[in-house]
């Protein structure tokens, strides 16, 4: 009697799934569209274009196509040569197309004689068999007087059922050894922004808008009648400091809130770190300044918060965290809510300049807004500035988080980070203190 693996191409097979099989290009394809019209693909691009470029490219042969550098320059542009290990695009849209794809299988009909997969770890996609009933005509069957009768299952049965109990076994160990693998193999910087995939709503990066108030153009036309040719445009009066003197008497009148004005050098810089990011691993992003979003906002999307003293939400949602935002009789600070903690201020020159400042980045799965949340905040500008490139560059995550306890991505942390000042420009960041919960 034939087993199961000897019979012929093309035939119906018993329950028993076979590992791998050869499928025609035609099936593979019009189950590849059925996935991507799905409304779990449907409006993903990126994970559309990912995948139809694996599917493809595994039918065509060229295995050589299915590597992650080679995937990152020719679906998502990378330039030839890139740093993976900086840019995880690739991997963490295989992630999101495994998640989808789980997604889809759980409630796709089971009518398709085929599943497409793409294992942990590799970017060759699989064709797995689905199970189909055995037809009257295959060698499990026997004849007796040229008719067919039922299979004999007393001989069947046993063998089918140790042989099944045995894959699933050895499939459970394969598959803990893959995942196992797989995390140790997902960057710092993988790990640290995964959440933010649990959602398809875009990532709200945050700025404050503190009020910036200017004197009235009255101001500027009375210095202008003693200084002929000067602050005549307002190209001048945006760029130039108005050197009044200083025993120059101003009424309140003589100011306005001027409402164009007023977010931070060290939050733009933060925000465009981040935002890069997040471009560069395919997550959508949206950019609140102000007024412009609400807590209500934070309750809905994942959301990076930027600034500290200047912005209300960060102080909210760190007020009460093991490290924290303190004002106390304008004396700004950074402080551990210990008995005994310790304490970080902006260390300024015998001019006023910033020399070093610190900054707190938190990571909160699950915060008051109920949202996965990040703040990125300094004491000063430049601290704001360094908390944003240290949550956006992989080598400055993976150094800052090396002392972290085992499964640290799976809860909060807040990290101190401090900057060396030079020439008004903010060095790279170093972590000095972090606790993890």
């Amino acid at each position: 009697m034939k087993s199961v693996a000897e019979s012929p191409p093309g035939r119906e097979t018993s329950h028993v799934q076979p590992e791998a099989v050869e499928v025609n290009r035609e099936v593979v394809l019009r189950e590849l569209e059925n996935i991507l019209a799905s409304h779990y693909f449907q409006h993903a691009g990126r994970c559309k274009q990912f995948l139809r470029y694996v599917v493809e490219h595994k039918l065509e042969g060229h295995q050589e196509k299915l590597k992650e550098r080679t995937i990152g320059t020719e679906v998502f542009h990378r330039p030839p040569g890139y740093a993976t290990g900086e840019d995880p695009v690739v991997r963490v849209q295989a992630g999101e197309v495994r998640r989808r794809l789980e997604q889809y299988y759980l409630t796709a009909a089971d009518d398709s004689p085929i599943r497409i997969e793409l294992p942990v770890g590799s970017y060759s996609p699989v064709f797995q068999s689905r199970a189909v009933a055995v037809p009257p005509t295959h060698p499990l069957y026997r004849r007796i007087n040229g008719s067919a009768v039922e299979p004999e299952r007393h001989r069947i049965r046993p063998f089918l059922f140790t042989a099944l109990a045995l894959i699933l076994a050895l499939a459970a160990v394969l598959t803990a050894f893959a995942v196992h693998r797989w995390a140790l193999q997902k960057s710092a910087l993988e790990q640290f922004w995964s959440p933010v995939f649990a959602t398809r709503q875009p990532v709200l990066i945050c700025l404050a808008k503190p009020i910036a108030y200017r004197p009235n153009e009255d101001i500027y036309r009375l210095y202008s009648r003693t200084h002929p040719g000067t602050f005549r445009t307002e190209a001048e009066r945006a760029n130039t400091p108005l050197p009044l003197d200083p025993n120059t008497r101003l009424t309140w009148g003589d100011m306005f809130i001027y409402t164009d004005y007023g977010v931070a050098a060290g939050d733009v810089y933060a925000a465009t770190a981040i935002s890069t990011l997040l471009g560069r691993i395919d997550k959508p992003s949206q950019l609140r300044i102000g007024a412009n979003y609400t807590y209500a906002d934070l309750r809905n999307s994942p959301a990076v918060v930027i600034g500290g003293f200047n912005n209300k939400w960060t102080m909210q949602l760190t007020s009460s965290l093991h490290y924290a935002f303190v004002e106390d009789n304008e004396d700004y600070s950074i402080r551990e809510h210990v008995p005994g903690g310790r304490v970080w201020h902006t260390r300024l020159g015998p001019q006023g300049e910033t020399l070093e400042d610190f900054g707190i980045v938190t990571r909160l799965l699950d915060s008051k807004t109920g949202q996965f949340t990040i703040t990125v905040a300094g004491i000063g500008p430049k601290g704001t500035q360094a908390a944003g490139e240290f949550v956006a560059n992989a080598q400055n995550l993976r150094e800052g988080l090396h002392n972290a306890p085992a499964n640290w991505q799976n809860g909060n942390l807040e990290i101190v980070i401090q900057t060396t000042v030079t020439d008004s420009v903010a060095g790279p960041p170093h972590a000095i203190a972090a606790y993890y919960w």
